[in-house]
């Protein structure tokens, strides 16, 4: 090869490389060109537009869940109102540990909640004492919550949109998307809340939806409306029933009065209060007018035997004399708990105390059943709960035989539970039928007499005295004892139920004490030739025991 061929390769493969390096100058010029091209304003708004949306949506949502709650005051309750994204909206009313109750209040994307808590002691205080609290309160609850729910929507915005100016200045760096994350986190917030005002449906209180222990409620209380109305009508009334009970002093005061002997014991024998607040001003009523030395409550205080329900008991302290308390089926241990913790009472289980001069003897009911399925509708009892019943009274009957001293009085919850103690002591008081009775006990052939006192319900039946057409008396008892701790005479006081106004007091003196039938061991019962049934092995009854009068 000649030399001006090598020189001529040499310029071509220059001229090659030149052109290249040109071409490849020329497509990393085309590729930023295409790149800028990718990255155009409109696109890159577009997406700076759905970060905003996505970070203001995200603030939102942790905002509602970590802030969007106020404590309010609803009538004597201390309640926290919530709200929480949701889907269908409405609203639940929690009542722990009973349940809740579900309302279709609303439409939109939140959902209000509302659990009530523990009431409060000072607020519960003032509705028992003031004739016109429960008015004053009926009338402010519906100011409460509407202040409570207020305040609640202002605080969801607030905290709505200061967690999302938070988040985006956490993301963004950027004043400006910071300011624009916030403004729709403010719009998002108001939005939804004005959906849910403007889509309220006040009737739908009408028709709750009931969870927990509350899906008895219906079946327990009866007809919302027609209680609301009989409840509303007893609220009117009820300066008319704390005045009226200004007429047991009158009332007294117009009967022969009973000269106690010196040295005797008054005992005022109250049961069954099912949470009725007008059941406390009557016992201190009594209490101070009849001078008693001593109270005695024979069970069902409480309703569910809830935890709110255990500060109903916090009137006792306000007694300034022995409370003495055994547990009804209506009670829970919990409600025991709560009795025993106040200073003046005394809670017996199989037990046996002695005060005011009086040995007292009593055993709690065995059974808890709050939503009232004690017994078949016809009344009896089935044979297991029967013997459970029956069981309670044995065991307290073992208890009061083996005790050194004599027991004046027994008490049991149960009327059932009483004929076990038969012959044991001359005294059994019982309450759980809401029906005042009085009536000796099957005599036990050898042994003293046994006189059974039932006492009605001292609550009204609280809320269920509602359901009937007469509501049910409040009924509380008088019992005098001599200096030997025998029951003399007894004064039953009757207020006309929930809603009524009248006032009753009746006086019985006792009869004196039933001596027991002697017993000749050597001697044969001769049985009737006329009754062909009659057992020859079985001993003769003898005369029945006179009956108080």
């Amino acid at each position: 090869m000649s030399d001006e061929q090598t020189v001529g390769r040499k310029s071509s493969g220059r001229r090659m490389a030149h052109a290249g390096r040109r071409i490849g100058s020329a497509a990393r010029v085309t590729g930023r060109g295409l790149g800028r091209a990718a990255r155009s304003r409109p696109t890159r708004r577009i997406g700076v537009a759905l970060a905003v949306v996505a970070v203001s949506l995200a603030g939102v949502v942790i905002g509602l869940l970590l802030g969007a709650r106020v404590d309010v005051d609803i009538g004597p309750f201390r309640a926290e109102m919530s709200v929480t994204p949701a889907v269908d909206g409405g609203t639940t009313v929690a009542i722990p540990p009973l349940g809740s109750l579900h309302v279709d209040s609303h439409q939109g994307p939140v959902q209000l909640s509302i659990q009530l808590g523990s009431l409060d002691q000072v607020r519960t205080l003032a509705l028992l004492d003031d004739p016109y609290a429960i008015t004053r309160a009926s009338q402010t609850v519906v100011g409460d919550v509407t202040d409570g729910v207020l305040r609640l929507g202002i605080r969801t915005i607030a905290v709505a949109v200061l967690t999302t100016l938070i988040l985006a200045a956490l993301v963004f760096r950027d004043t400006r998307r910071v300011a624009w994350s916030g403004t729709l986190a403010l719009l998002i917030a108001g939005g939804s809340i004005g959906v849910a005002a403007l889509t309220i449906r006040p009737d739908a209180i009408e028709e709750p939806r009931y969870e927990g222990l509350l899906v008895n409620a219906p079946a327990v209380v009866g007809d919302v409306q027609q209680i609301a109305n009989d409840y509303n009508r007893y609220a009117e009334q009820l300066q008319h029933i704390v005045t009226n009970v200004s007429r047991i002093y009158t009332t007294v005061s117009t009967l022969p009065v009973y000269e106690a002997a010196e040295g005797s014991t008054r005992v005022l024998h109250v049961s069954d209060m099912h949470l009725n607040p007008t059941g406390w001003p009557m016992i201190r009523t009594v209490v101070e007018q009849f001078d008693i030395d001593l109270v005695i409550d024979t069970g069902d205080m409480t309703d569910w035997g809830s935890e709110p329900e255990a500060t109903y008991v916090a009137s006792i302290a306000q007694l300034d004399v022995p409370y003495v308390f055994i547990r009804g089926n209506h009670d829970s241990i919990r409600t025991q708990e709560a009795v025993a913790g106040q200073p003046n009472a005394i809670v017996l289980d199989n037990e046996i105390t002695t005060v005011a001069g009086l040995t007292i003897a009593g055993i709690g009911d065995p059974r808890f059943t709050p939503d009232k399925q004690t017994s078949p509708a016809d009344g009896g009892l089935s044979r297991p709960v029967a013997e459970q019943v029956i069981g309670v009274g044995e065991q307290l009957a073992a208890t009061v035989r083996g005790s050194a001293e004599p027991v004046d009085i027994a008490l049991v919850h149960d009327p059932v539970s009483a004929g076990p103690l038969s012959g044991t002591t001359p005294l059994v008081l019982a309450g759980h039928t809401h029906n005042r009775e009085v009536r000796e006990l099957a005599q036990v052939p050898g042994e003293q007499s046994t006189l059974l006192m039932v006492e009605g319900s001292t609550g009204g039946a609280g809320l269920r005295g509602l359901e009937g057409e007469e509501p049910t008396p409040l009924a509380m008892s008088v019992l005098y004892f001599d200096a030997e701790q025998r029951l003399q005479a007894h004064d039953d006081i009757q207020v006309g139920g929930t809603g009524q106004a009248q006032v009753t007091l009746e006086r019985h003196v006792i009869a004196g004490p039933v001596e027991p039938d002697p017993v000749d061991p050597s001697a044969t019962p001769t049985p009737d030739p006329a009754d062909p049934e009659a057992d020859p092995g079985s001993p003769v009854p003898g005369p029945p025991a006179p009956s108080p009068s």
